[in-house]
């Protein structure tokens, strides 16, 4: 997510972001459906069926059928909670197709943001999947506000590129356009994310003792209910997660989208240094969902085409 998605390094150039025109994201109607990344519906027969990549996998893995996916499930319209209580979103829905090529089921399972490193390194998932920015830190294992190493760091899938936007409740932008002009403002941001790390990054920058006033907040959606209410001046999030917001809440009466996106840079697929196969299997079945055109299908599904790569990426992220 923007943590970094559709997060989530310093200043401009770690952000998650692209620059991509607002209109590209038509964010209504198919992103009220449920995804077919639903993990309720298949929970039992682990293994898939005639599946062309699953020999790539780890035995242990095959075996078990099954992939567990680290997610902060409450980032909408990437991953989250429909009305019935079923994971769905981008990201399931591609965890989905993956698993067809691998012969096993992605279980997405629901954590904060800051903790999904965490929880792959102690081995509770086997990879984390939530519109996470690929950044040389990440994969370094390096704190990206300390500058200090604090694990192995990660290899990254790269599978869709997203940036960072402001957003200000609607109709009362009070002149923001640019990061620069959050000096002496409040903004609130999901803890871990790019979007934190942007207004850290800003804040240090600000002039004549104006610096940003940053709530953080285990996820994006107590951000939004607190900009809701008039507790702060801005939010910011990945570009396709504002935008959805802007879209839904309050019927499209709440918020508003301020500027432009800052610079593009990759989500990625998080896999342990340690598990080299399970990697390439991903990367491998992400190419082959690519050629297939069932990415297509997602991601237009989702409103989402402008984000969408060509083919699978290790560690692109800078």
């Amino acid at each position: 997510m923007t943590a970094s998605p559709v997060c989530r390094k310093t200043a401009a150039k770690s952000a998650k972001s692209r620059i991509v025109a607002v209109g590209a994201i038509a964010v209504a109607g198919a992103l009220l459906l449920s995804g077919c990344g639903d993990q309720t519906n298949d929970k039992e027969s682990n293994a898939v069926v005639d599946a062309p990549l699953a020999d790539k996998l780890p035995k242990d893995i095959r075996d078990k059928g099954v992939i567990k996916v680290g997610s902060d499930i409450a980032y909408p319209p990437v991953e989250f909670k429909d009305k019935s209580g079923n994971t769905v979103g981008i990201d399931p829905d591609l965890g989905e197709a993956l698993g067809k090529q691998l012969g096993v089921r992605f279980e997405f399972e629901n954590g904060t943001f800051d903790t999904l490193l965490g929880g792959l390194r102690s081995k509770r998932y086997q990879i984390a999947m939530s519109a996470m920015t690929d950044t040389k830190n990440r994969q370094e294992g390096i704190d990206e506000e300390t500058g200090k190493k604090i694990g192995d760091g990660v290899d990254f899938v790269d599978y869709f590129t997203a940036g960072v936007s402001i957003y200000t409740k609607k109709g009362d932008d009070q002149g923001i356009k640019t990061w620069s002009d959050l000096c002496g403002k409040k903004i609130v941001v999901q803890r871990g994310t790019v979007s934190h790390d942007l207004a850290k990054a800003e804040s240090k920058k600000c002039k004549g003792g104006k610096k940003i006033a940053i709530e953080q907040y285990d996820n994006d959606q107590q951000a939004q209910t607190r900009l809701r209410s008039g507790g702060a001046d801005a939010g910011s999030s990945d570009f396709p997660v504002a935008a959805y917001a802007v879209k839904t809440s309050g019927g499209g009466k709440d918020f508003q989208l301020v500027g432009e996106q800052v610079e593009a840079a990759p989500y990625g697929i998080a896999v342990s240094k340690k598990n080299p196969k399970l990697r390439d299997a991903i990367k491998a079945a992400l190419d082959a969902i690519i050629q297939n055109g069932d990415y297509e299908e997602i991601v237009k599904k989702w409103g989402v085409e402008a984000g969408a790569v060509k083919e699978a990426k290790i560690n692109g992220g800078k």
